[in-house]
């Protein structure tokens, strides 16, 4: 019975990793153009401000996107399988890679509407914009691959991974501030 629930949340894990790679990935690889192109909303505040860049939006989907083919080859006929085929890997990456992108972007937006500043923390605008998107996005390719609890387990979890990843982030010199 313990193996079953190790399994389950390694499977969890596995599931949401192209969403993890999709919104870290910009940190290394982005920069560059702002997605705004400098401008202002009809409120007269930044659409979404420096730090969402085209470059690292690309990254952010074609990380994730690369991160679900890669678990395509390796997961298919083993107990950690998620879906039926490998297209559906791939698709299944790119989808959760996109609602990660959008999500963030999102946030960022309702931030700047907030009059927050540009990395300001916001445990719902940082951590769960980007993790409702990928799970919203991840039911176009197969709606019943997450259970509610699946969902529940992996927005705690994910919590604690952004918390994690940018501390380390900050720590080796990759980010200004540790959220």
């Amino acid at each position: 019975m313990g193996g079953e629930i190790l399994v389950e949340i390694a499977k969890l894990f596995l599931f949401i990793l192209p969403a993890y790679f999709a919104n870290s990935s910009p940190v290394l690889l982005g920069g560059g153009t702002p997605m705004d192109f400098g401008k202002n909303f009809i409120d007269g505040k930044r659409i979404f401000g420096n730090g969402k860049t085209i470059r690292g939006f690309v990254a952010g989907v074609a990380c994730g996107t690369l991160a679900g083919i890669l678990l395509a080859y390796i997961l298919p006929g083993t107990q950690f399988e998620l879906y039926p085929s490998q297209l559906d890997y791939a698709w299944g990456g790119f989808l959760l890679s996109l609602g990660t992108m959008l999500g963030d972007l999102a946030g960022s937006f309702a931030k700047r509407r907030l009059s927050m500043g540009q990395g300001k923390p916001s445990l719902v605008m940082d951590q769960l914009s980007f993790f409702l998107f990928a799970v919203a996005f991840s039911t176009l390719a197969h709606p019943l691959v997450l259970s509610w609890w699946g969902v529940l387990f992996l927005a705690v979890a994910t919590y604690f991974v952004h918390q994690g990843a940018n501390i380390f982030a900050n720590k080796a010199g990759l980010k200004k501030v540790p959220w």
